[in-house]
């Protein structure tokens, strides 16, 4: 039989505060949390073709006990106070849920490219004895889900998605997929990702995915602008706490949604770029209604992948055109990257949190920067935030898709 999959607990680590909350409430507001690479430019001395990113708002040195965070790389660190936020706004304590009943589903789409980096500095540079006896531990791509289970005695597994930018969407979807098994009461599913470094930045500008607008950062991201020149790249953390609706209520937990199905798909076309008829995503989407009991008349709203790029946002269009038909037009769309930036492997796990959350306050969050719409998209573009009624049952879908071809859908319901 299925059980239906609640969400229960929310927390995020963000360019735009340190906190699940503070980062909606600025989301809302419309700010951005781009800006520009200061500490960097002076570190390194590299001419980088793109000088900004969004960075996280705090230190997370401001947030974590110091041994706890000198052992950990900036992607862990993100994930361990997203985590500890999310459980403790889940009315959770570390007694609270049986050790081998309690799972971690976590995601990064580089892992620890921060800690790699600084050790290849210190090898060439002070020698091999130099090096952290921490630093594999601290580098590998599980380590931000490592860190979650030991800090909160998840017992029942710990699991790492690594699918580029569709990470963290395909963990809350294992997530959701790990409850419906039975052998779980509580899952700790998100993402996180640190890599604001100089090597991805060159690597992305080099690809021509980034934007180039050095001059005014805060405008850069602007999905289904005629005039967008690609994403803005973004860290962070975001967590959702998922448990069967059993056994939420048997405790008495708050419950902000439903997570009611997923859909995760590949395209098999093209290492970066997306099928420009958006057959793979599309299939995707279908996927998730299927499996989310719905159809598509049912969505109400859609939280969009779109990073702003040119070609990405329109593949992404045509996608939703196969599946929704001209109505598509008429649904309500946020690209909420357009405030916090791109955080890879992070950001699917950030954006299913603002769809939670735009359902259970009844209200849509603002796609900002959008001056010229895209005359080819014909979107119901979200820029301003909306009040909207939302009944019990109204389905909304988070879309995160990724270099390899990886495309995953979240189906969350009103409750």
């Amino acid at each position: 039989m299925t059980k239906k999959i609640v969400v229960t607990g929310l927390g995020a680590f963000s360019p735009l505060a340190p906190t699940a909350r503070g980062t909606w409430e600025a989301l809302l507001r419309g700010e951005s949390g781009a800006r520009s690479l200061t500490d960097q430019a002076e570190k390194y001395d590299i001419d980088l073709p793109v000088t900004f990113a969004a960075t996280v708002k705090e230190p997370a040195s401001d947030h974590l006990e110091r041994v706890t965070a000198k052992r950990l790389d900036p992607s862990s660190q993100y994930a361990l106070i997203a985590a500890r936020e999310a459980y403790a706004d889940a009315g959770l304590a570390p007694d609270s849920v049986e050790p081998e009943r309690l799972l971690v589903d976590w995601a990064t789409g580089i892992g620890g490219v921060w800690t790699l980096l600084d050790a290849w500095d210190t090898l060439r540079e002070r020698g091999a004895r130099r090096v952290m006896p921490l630093t594999v531990p601290m580098l590998m791509p599980n380590g931000p889900a490592a860190a979650i289970g030991m800090d909160l005695g998840a017992r029942a597994g710990i699991h790492t998605a690594v699918s580029a930018c569709a990470s963290s969407t395909e963990s809350i979807y294992n997530a959701y997929r790990h409850l419906q098994s039975g052998e779980v009461d509580v899952v700790i599913a998100g993402g996180a990702e640190a890599a604001i470094h100089p090597l991805p930045i060159a690597s992305f500008a080099a690809m021509q995915a980034l934007s180039r607008r050095n001059d005014s950062p805060e405008t850069a991201s602007r999905p289904y602008d005629v005039n967008r020149d690609g994403f803005v790249l973004g860290e962070g953390a975001a967590a959702l706490i998922l448990e069967t609706e059993e056994h939420a209520l048997a405790r008495g937990a708050r419950i902000y949604a439903e997570i009611a199905g997923g859909g995760v798909t590949a395209d098999a076309y093209h290492i970066t770029a997306p099928e420009p008829d958006g057959a793979g995503a599309s299939r995707a989407v279908t996927a998730c209604l299927e499996g989310s009991g719905a159809s598509p008349e049912d969505v109400v709203h859609i939280n969009a992948h779109a990073t702003s790029t040119p070609v990405g946002d329109i593949a992404e269009y045509n996608a939703f055109k196969r599946v929704f038909g001209d109505r598509v037009d008429n649904i309500p769309v946020s690209a909420t990257k357009a405030s916090v930036g791109h955080l890879l492997g992070g950001a699917g796990a950030l954006e299913a949190l603002f769809t939670v959350l735009a359902l259970h306050e009844g209200t849509l969050p603002p796609t900002i920067n959008v001056e010229e719409p895209d005359p080819e998209i014909g979107l119901d573009i979200v820029t301003e935030a909306r009040k909207v009624e939302v009944k019990p049952g109204d389905m909304a879908i988070s879309t995160s898709f990724g270099f390899g071809g990886h495309n995953a859908v979240l189906g969350i319901r009103a409750v």
